[in-house]
């Protein structure tokens, strides 16, 4: 209860933990621990909530200038299924554009840098944005743009 309490957390999440202080502590009963049933009975009261942990994660990426593709993967390794992170992932589409130029305005890329680039700053700054989920186009879109 305690973690459910503090941390926001998704099914897969909770079972890992579960999982791994049963591993730490030892696990005294005969049967299997009933990690699968306590997980489905915390999403059904509410604690856990796959959906909402996928709009709040995206959100706050989002708000880090990260993109899309960036955004998918961290829900895919939080283990959002696909049907939970559907809306999430087009509005991060949407937002692709203001994203990318948060993310460049936030690290000082492109048009944002201090002095003007060479073509090995282009290429770091270009790797910058597609390591940080920015479509190609938007990338090289912003990266030629004058301030």
């Amino acid at each position: 209860m305690r973690y459910v309490e503090r941390y926001a957390t998704t099914r897969l999440k909770l079972t890992r933990y579960l999982e791994r202080k049963l591993y730490e502590r030892g696990w005294a009963g005969e049967d299997a621990p009933p990690v699968a049933e306590i997980v489905r009975r915390m999403a059904e009261l509410g604690y856990v909530n796959d959906r909402q942990f996928a709009e709040m994660r995206a959100g706050a990426l989002a708000r880090r200038g990260y993109g899309k593709r960036r955004v998918q993967a961290d829900l895919a390794a939080s283990g959002i299924a696909a049907d939970d992170s559907e809306e999430v992932l087009r509005q991060s589409g949407e937002q692709a554009r203001e994203a990318a130029l948060h993310f460049a305005r936030r690290k000082r890329l492109g048009p944002f840098a201090e002095k003007e680039g060479d073509a090995n700053s282009y290429r770091r700054a270009f790797a910058a944005m597609a390591r940080a989920g920015h479509p190609l186009d938007i990338i090289k879109e912003i990266l030629t743009e004058e301030e």
